[in-house]
């Protein structure tokens, strides 16, 4: 991961392609931002739920999601830009496919404690 040695291996790519991969590398880190500022949120101005300790658990699951895309950003930008320098075919990722299952299952459990809240008041 550090420079000097990226740039000493292989060749140099297209700087379009390289410009791409960064671009994809900070949509990434954006994703990373919005999901902590989404833990943040949820831990100071969500309403007490339904469950006991669900508005900590969401909070804190935001807060793991983002550190784990913004590693997950590092990882995938490095060997994409090692693929391209080796002219070799681009890595395919599980990720965003992983990571958007999380959230839709997120989104869900927190309809339901949404949704159950005026049943228990």
């Amino acid at each position: 991961m550090r420079p000097a040695l990226m740039n000493e291996t292989g060749e140099t790519p297209d700087y379009r392609f390289s410009l791409a991969n960064e671009r994809t590398f900070l949509a990434w880190l954006r994703t990373a931002l919005a999901l902590a500022g989404g833990g943040i949120a949820a831990a100071q101005f969500l309403p007490v739920l339904a469950f006991s300790g669900l508005r900590e658990a969401i909070a804190i699951a935001l807060l793991v999601m983002s550190a784990v895309c913004a590693i997950r950003a590092i990882i995938y930008w490095v060997s994409c830009e090692l693929a391209m320098r080796l002219r070799r075919d681009l890595p395919i990722s599980r990720f965003p496919i992983v990571l958007a299952l999380v959230v839709a299952g997120g989104a869900v459990t927190l309809l339901v404690a949404v949704l159950a809240q005026p049943l228990l008041s």
